[in-house]
């Protein structure tokens, strides 16, 4: 069976049509299985990959149903049943709905699903489940989790939602900035686990990087004129410019230095660099413009030795004054060994030792600096330090490839 135009059909109408039904029944969750069981269904209705004229319109009909069909089981949804009989079109076809409309419910419903009154790790899982159309064992081998315990996380999301009154509207201007930094710290936070993973057999998993893009490139379409949404979109696309090049043909990590960059994606950068222009011409300076503009200088380099070394430090500057972090400042050490020397940047994160010392980068850069000073038998130490705290089986295979020389 070719289901990959049914797969199309999915990762483009699936987020719309989970929002409608969360927006009338007030429950992420529901409206989310709702929509899985539609399109369970239309795999069984639609053999060989053959679409109706209108596979949007029969999807949002179904999925309203089986979330009817869900409450009725359940015995205790007769007000969210009332909800969806006055909302009821005729067609049933939530694609003849104004298209601002259906908007500000997509958007409403990414924000009910980044409520402060989940665990960060629930937003997580609850945005892929219900925004980015993930099942529930996708999300589980993300995380590393059991399929039945990932199903109670879930069902413990929309317990705390339903408990909270989570609103699925989009939150008023007084309210507006903190939730929205809610919502890129979950979406960026689903991009790095796709870009580099945690732990787990996989280095990265591409798919999680890509609905990441897309959450970022949707937020972007709705909320055009936030600039730390530019920022973001920008900074994971300057990211994703270069995927093509982080893994050598047997599967091994690359080192920015070690890229080859003829062959980084440049409509990637050039898009990035021009949502980045966008952003910082309304001088709203934030976390994210900042990282997309360090990463633009990496892009924007011929070579790894010819990288501007001084402005990006000026900009780790930036943003530690923004976001202060030990692990900004680790990274300004990093410009701070080509701009001024490596025993300069060992004295600026040796004072971060107490609160780095279970970071692997923190030893990895460490390592690096100690060799450049010929401490080879402290660079080692460093060096195996940070190798037993790696996760990640290409940030590991780096490490040990690196003890062996």
């Amino acid at each position: 069976m070719d289901t990959a135009p049914l797969e199309g059909v999915y990762r483009a109408e699936a987020p719309r049509i989970t929002a409608a039904l969360a927006a009338r029944t007030g429950d992420v969750g529901l409206a989310a299985d709702a929509v899985q069981d539609a399109f369970v269904e239309a795999i069984e209705h639609w053999p060989d990959g053959r679409l109706p004229p209108n596979p949007g319109g029969w999807l949002a009909t179904t999925a309203r149903r089986k979330a009817i069909d869900r409450l009725r089981r359940a015995r205790a949804g007769q007000e969210k049943l009332a909800l969806l009989a006055a909302t009821e079109t005729g067609s049933g076809a939530d694609t003849c709905e104004d298209a601002a409309a259906a908007d500000d419910e997509l958007l409403g419903m990414i924000f009910a699903c980044c409520h402060p009154a989940l665990p960060r790790e629930s937003q997580i899982a609850l945005t892929l489940r219900a925004a980015c159309g993930l099942t529930t064992a996708e999300i589980a081998a993300a995380f590393l989790a059991g399929e039945p315990a990932m199903t109670q996380r879930l069902l413990r999301a929309r317990k705390a939602l339903r408990a909270a009154r989570a609103d699925m509207r989009v939150p008023d201007p007084d309210d507006l900035a903190d939730r929205l930094a809610e919502v890129l710290a979950v979406v960026y936070l689903v991009f790095n686990e796709g870009y580099l993973a945690s732990a787990g057999r996989q280095p990265a998993r591409r798919d999680l990087a890509a609905q990441a893009v897309a959450l970022a490139r949707l937020l972007h379409r709705l909320m055009p004129r936030e600039p730390e949404v530019l920022g973001l979109l920008a900074l994971m696309l300057l990211h994703e410019s270069r995927a093509a090049t982080r893994f050598d043909g047997w599967g091994r990590l690359v080192r920015l230095a070690d890229q080859d960059r003829t062959r980084w994606n440049r409509a990637l950068i050039d898009e990035a660099t021009a949502l980045l222009d966008r952003a910082l011409a309304m001088l709203a300076s934030g976390p994210y413009q900042v990282q997309a503009a360090i990463a633009a200088l990496h892009a924007e380099a011929p070579g790894y030795d010819r990288t501007d070394w001084r402005q990006i430090r000026m900009l780790y500057d930036r943003l530690q004054e923004l976001t202060p972090s030990p692990v900004v400042l680790l990274n300004r050490a990093v410009a701070t060994r080509y701009v001024v020397g490596p025993e300069a940047a060992l004295a600026e994160i040796t004072p971060l030792a107490a609160e780095l010392d279970g970071y692997r980068l923190y030893h990895a850069l460490r390592a690096g600096l100690l060799a450049g000073l010929g401490r080879d038998d402290e660079a080692r130490e460093a060096s195996e330090r940070a190798l037993a705290l790696a996760g990640n089986p290409a940030e590991r295979e780096l490490l040990a490839r690196r003890l062996s020389f």
